[in-house]
């Protein structure tokens, strides 16, 4: 483990940010792009809503719950940095593959993507918490800095594929995603001697269990299922959150008094990460040097609040709109862009409440000899709530409003049991 002083990063987390930062530019790029190239009857195959929502949740199922196996892999036999590379591989064919029109490769290009992400996304988060000894606060912070990075590329992500799509067609800007995973490979091969002391070599043992005896106390058992509880809260988040790649992107697109397409709206999230993530990085030191921060469950009970509010504020937006076409087609109606900002706005700080800080909370109370499945655990759950997103099948069969009150009474409802489960949960995971 690298050693660090009590509030410096290492250089190995900056390394670990532009390898994320690379490769979320490939896959938010293809997601920005993928339901609507499906629509496409000219570049595309010209499927319907239905049929587009229902592969993009299948992919998103697919592609978040390969990591359980690349961290059970990575854990056992591998290594964390071996399976990240190996994970960019079959990253960079994958989106080169969707650069040709063909069905077929779009399927084997998909399944190339899920493979990558199996071994990379679990592995790199992981190598971001075993650069921090045990019972730091640090860690946390380290977290909200590498998911920046994530958000640096999801933002460059959305304004591109909407230059290069406009500019070139939807293959171009598929090729472009694939040049963006070379990099991120290339940066973890080049830089490697600054992330060794965040491998594990298979069998190795946790190096700093001294310095968080408390936890290191509670049975490795009462750790797991503590962390599977988090999982299972989780999954409402994400079935809400990953709409922005589907009715998201489709209420951007047709619902939005704006000149652009609703690719663009892709960017809008990143953007309120970038904004925000520094200052809250900054909340929480001045909380953290009056011995008042929150507790890692409890900052993300407050996430999944807004989360809900977040939606809330799309419902009045449709609301508005409905009413301006009362009698007519109730989905005719457009309004303003500020509503999906505003809405972006409240779910991003929701989101850096709630996602980065239960990546730290993995890194932090799962056995060291199980990290990387652990954090595959994470990912897993995030691949059910992706399933979940085929409740956008139903966009075009309920009202906008009433689905938009739908998903965030979920995230309420969700709100109010980890809230419930706060205290069981604090004595299972002492210091976190």
């Amino acid at each position: 483990m690298t050693s660090i002083a009590a509030d410096k990063h290492p250089r190995g987390l900056y390394v670990l940010f532009a390898t994320e930062m690379w490769e979320r530019f490939s896959f938010y790029s293809m997601l920005s792009l993928f339901t609507l190239y499906l629509q496409d009857s000219a570049q595309g195959f010209g499927w319907s809503d239905a049929e587009a929502t229902g592969l993009y949740s299948w992919y998103l199922t697919a592609v978040y719950f390969t990591p359980l196996i690349g961290g059970m892999l990575a854990d056992r036999y591998l290594g964390y940095r071996r399976s990240v590379m190996i994970g960019g591989v079959f990253f960079v064919a994958g989106h080169f593959l969707l650069s040709f029109h063909s069905l077929t490769i779009v399927y084997t290009a998909l399944a190339c993507l899920v493979i990558g992400n199996g071994f990379f996304k679990p592995n790199v988060t992981t190598m971001v918490g075993n650069l921090y000894p045990a019972g730091g606060s640090l860690k946390d912070r380290a977290y909200l800095i590498f998911y920046f990075g994530i958000n640096v590329g999801a933002f460059a992500a959305g304004l591109a594929m909407e230059f290069f799509k406009q500019l070139y067609g939807y293959h171009a800007a598929f090729a472009v995603a694939g040049f963006g995973m070379l990099i991120s490979v290339a940066t973890l091969w080049f830089f490697r001697s600054h992330v060794a002391g965040a491998d594990r070599k298979p069998g190795a043992e946790n190096p700093g269990a001294a310095a968080n005896s408390k936890l290191e106390a509670v049975p490795e058992s009462r750790r797991i299922m503590a962390l599977v509880v988090i999982f299972l809260i989780v999954i409402v988040f994400w079935m809400a959150f990953h709409q922005n790649g589907s009715t998201l992107t489709y209420w951007a697109n047709d619902n939005t008094d704006w000149n652009v397409s609703g690719t663009i709206s892709n960017s809008i999230n990143p953007f309120w990460i970038l904004v925000l993530t520094f200052p809250l990085a900054g909340v929480w030191r001045w909380l953290d040097a009056r011995g008042s921060e929150p507790s890692t469950p409890t900052k993300m009970c407050f996430g999944m609040a807004l989360t809900g509010l977040s939606f809330f504020v799309l419902y009045w937006a449709a609301k508005v709109g409905e009413a301006s076409v009362a009698g007519d087609d109730i989905y005719a109606f457009r309004v303003s862009p500020a509503w999906l900002i505003s809405s972006y706005a409240v779910v991003t700080l929701g989101e850096l409440l709630l996602s980065p800080m239960g990546l730290s909370l993995v890194s932090k109370v799962a056995p060291y000899r199980l990290r990387g499945m652990m954090m595959g655990g994470w990912f897993a759950a995030t691949a059910i709530g992706n399933k979940l997103t085929a409740i956008g099948i139903y966009w075009s069969e309920w009202s906008h409003s009433t689905f938009f009150a739908v998903l965030g009474l979920m995230c309420f409802a969700t709100a109010v049991v980890l809230a419930l489960l706060l205290r069981p949960l604090k004595k299972v995971m002492p210091g976190v």
